[in-house]
């Protein structure tokens, strides 16, 4: 009797199963003839590693090449070819630089429009595989949100440029409306991963909002709502939170965020993307039997020979 007791007592002690899901990130690609020919390539090499889907923080152009339809619908019709769940957030290239004479002198909240109409106009990812996604009630289509397994992914529209606020003091009124929507998303975000006790939260935009100008208080102004907001929930969550974004093209995954006290945030993370010239991917992975939840590996392309 005493052997059997011993024994479920030990089997009580180990731990569940881990469970882990992958996913792979990129940003600030294609910007050349060269990357939109090798971009099909590495989508179907991050399909052939089993990730569970791919996301694209912004930037499928360049930002002097034209803003034109043709050009949208390419892109469209590249991501939606993905083999595996592929989810595009808006970068500054394809919208709010567009007002560019060599873009094409388009009206960058009519190109929004169009983004928005192509793209996001059903609550569903793109991708020969669908995943099923939340979207923000209201015109603020690209802001989703989903579960995987622990973990919530929310997405934004947060544009490299300053976040579209202008050159003068006083922002413009595309800012000044879609700023609180931001906000609001991501209060509520954070308030649903607590009232449902999940592990982690992963937030998805485009934009360097400027952490180090932040932490030195002197934020970007198109900024500093949002990362007043992002530290104030980092430091009311009581799991990680990882932050994925473009914009500054340097792959590199770091912890620059630091609570009002300057020490840094020991549950939040940084991941940057690959951005042009350089390209590449980044597999993100959650394991539930990890320390820190996620883990991240770099992946540039072509891979290097070994």
């Amino acid at each position: 009797m005493r052997c059997w007791l011993v024994l479920l007592l030990l089997l009580g002690a180990l731990p569940a199963s881990a469970e882990i899901w992958r996913f792979g990130l990129i940003g600030d690609t294609p910007y050349s003839e060269r990357e939109r020919a090798e971009l099909p390539k590495m989508l179907a090499a991050m399909s052939d590693s089993s990730v569970d889907f791919i996301v694209h923080v912004g930037d499928f152009k360049g930002g002097i090449s034209p803003c034109d339809n043709a050009l949208f619908i390419d892109r469209f019709t590249l991501f939606d070819g993905s083999r595996v769940p592929f989810i595009y957030l808006p970068g500054d290239n394809e919208w709010t630089d567009c007002r560019r004479v060599a873009s094409g002198s388009y009206d960058p909240v009519e190109r929004l429009g169009k983004l928005r109409e192509l793209f996001w106009r059903e609550p569903y990812s793109l991708g020969q595989q669908r995943l099923a996604l939340e979207r923000q009630p209201g015109g603020y289509r690209e802001h989703s949100r989903f579960r995987v397994g622990p973990v919530l992914f929310v997405t934004f529209n947060l544009p490299g440029d300053n976040n579209h606020y202008g050159p003068e003091a006083t922002p413009r009124p595309e800012f000044t409306a879609r700023n609180p929507q931001v906000l609001a998303w991501l209060a509520d975000s954070f308030a649903l991963a607590r009232r449902n006790k999940l592990a982690g939260v992963a937030l998805m935009f485009q934009a360097n909002p400027g952490f180090a100008n932040f932490s030195r208080g002197f934020p970007h102004r198109g900024y500093r709502d949002f990362l007043h907001e992002l530290r104030r929930e980092v430091e009311n969550f009581a799991g990680p939170v990882v932050v994925v974004h473009g914009d500054t093209h340097i792959s590199r995954i770091d912890h620059p965020l630091r609570g009002a006290d300057g020490r840094p945030l020991a549950n939040f993370t940084r991941v940057e993307t690959f951005g042009y010239p350089f390209m590449g991917w980044t597999r993100g992975i959650i394991d539930t039997s990890h320390p820190q939840l996620f883990h991240f590996e770099t992946h540039p392309w072509p891979p290097r020979k070994d």
